[in-house]
């Protein structure tokens, strides 16, 4: 409130200083037709002292008053109209002036509100990443962050798997060094919903292994750390992603949440071109795509990147039957060879409807409709096809080598 109350007095200030200076009355200039005037003025009264020392007669003095008065009188009516018209340019430009300062002081208020944040001091990057790395080294720990998880989804009710989990930890107060009870007592805690039971075995786990510990069991250990905090990746869990990542560099799950890490700490710029990267790069039934591509756009804005999610680079799309899933499904018995196939050519179908795709694809789909006895719709597709690929012929090769079974016979 305090700012706004010191600008808007100080743009008060200002607009009222601007409008007396405007108002305040000016020292008008000598307009040309006053020049005139006394010009017109000393020639009359050379006339008087021409005729007194008998320079011009008196019928000349008469003409020559004659035409200095028309000329003083057109003087004087030019004085008298250029006046008027200074008149009314002043109270204009008054106007104008007054209009131009309000829409200057609106029109700067209307900026600040949309880029600036009242109250706040210059921020550089330097500074801006300074607060960072301070924000970052006195974030809450593991044990804070699960204490301070507000709600959690209960998972379903899973009666054999709770009745599996209650005999591994009987079984593993007996036995506290046995990796493989471990890493099922782990698993099972978490597919339950106990992360924090969950990521202390997996902890038990990688110091039982010692150095036959891989980079998995470290990634295990940081998503279960992540989920028991609410999706909050603490210190400890950056520590085991960064170790995981260190054994298993390509691994998409502790890539994920190293760009989630970044984007927690106010570091979009280093969280987007991991998720980036990582979005091309994975297989399209990757468990993380759903959420980059929820967040991904956002980050990038964040990151000061104009880019939408449909100009990001994407996973490749399923492909279709392969000429070995067909085989395999000649050798099933017809129901099930329908259901197969017909599942497949569907997607593909689709697909290569809408987004469309290379001559292999389409030959594909052509040599799959024959399979199923569909040779109107293999020949549909064919003549598609070739007007498709019309001008690529290693890819009319490969078309007229899924049709040639169809060879011989009408469309």
């Amino acid at each position: 409130m305090g700012f706004w109350i010191a600008t808007g007095l100080f743009s008060g200030l200002v607009v009222m200083l601007l409008l007396l200076a405007a108002s305040r009355p000016q020292r008008a200039a000598t307009p040309a037709a006053a020049y005139d005037l006394q010009v017109y003025r000393d020639q009359l009264k050379e006339v008087e002292r021409d005729v007194a020392r008998g320079v011009l007669t008196e019928e000349e003095a008469t003409r020559t008053r004659a035409e200095v008065s028309r000329r003083l009188l057109e003087a004087d009516r030019a004085m008298q109209a250029q006046g008027t018209q200074t008149q009314s340019a002043g109270r204009f430009d008054k106007l104008l002036i007054g209009a131009a300062l309000a829409a200057s002081v609106a029109g700067s208020f209307a900026i600040y509100l949309q880029i600036g944040a009242p109250g706040y001091p210059d921020l550089p990057i330097a500074a801006r990443l300074d607060q960072v790395e301070t924000a970052r080294a006195g974030r809450p720990d593991q044990a804070t962050a699960e204490t301070q998880v507000p709600f959690r989804e209960s998972q379903p009710a899973d009666p054999r798997r709770e009745a599996l989990v209650i005999q591994l930890r009987e079984v593993m107060e007996q036995r506290p060094d046995d990796p493989q009870g471990l890493a099922l007592l782990a698993q099972n805690e978490a597919a339950l919903g106990n992360f924090r039971a969950g990521h202390l075995a997996q902890a038990r786990l990688i110091t039982v292994l010692g150095d036959a510990v891989t980079g998995l069991e470290y990634i295990d250990l940081a998503e279960m750390m992540v989920l028991a905090a609410g999706g909050y990746v603490s210190p400890e869990a950056e520590r085991a992603l960064l170790r995981g990542l260190e054994l298993s560099p390509r691994n998409g799950t502790a890539r994920y949440y190293i760009g989630l890490m970044y984007a927690q700490q106010g570091r979009p710029d280093l969280a987007f071109p991991i998720w980036r990267n990582l979005l091309a790069e994975s297989t399209p039934d990757a468990p993380w795509l759903a959420a980059i591509r929820l967040q991904i756009e956002e980050v990038a804005f964040l990151a000061g990147v104009n880019v939408t999610l449909a100009e990001l680079p994407q996973p490749p799309a399923p492909r279709g039957p392969t000429a070995a899933d067909i085989a395999a499904a000649q050798d099933m018995s017809a129901q099930d060879q329908a259901a197969m196939i017909e599942s497949m050519v569907a997607g593909l179908a689709a697909r290569l409807a809408t987004d469309g795709g290379p001559p292999e694809e389409w030959a594909r789909l052509i040599g799959a409709q024959i399979v199923l006895g569909r040779t109107e719709e293999a020949m549909m597709i064919a003549e598609e096809a070739r007007v498709t690929f019309a001008d690529l012929p290693d890819a009319l090769a490969l078309i007229e080598a899924a049709v040639a079974p169809l060879a011989g016979r009408a469309p």
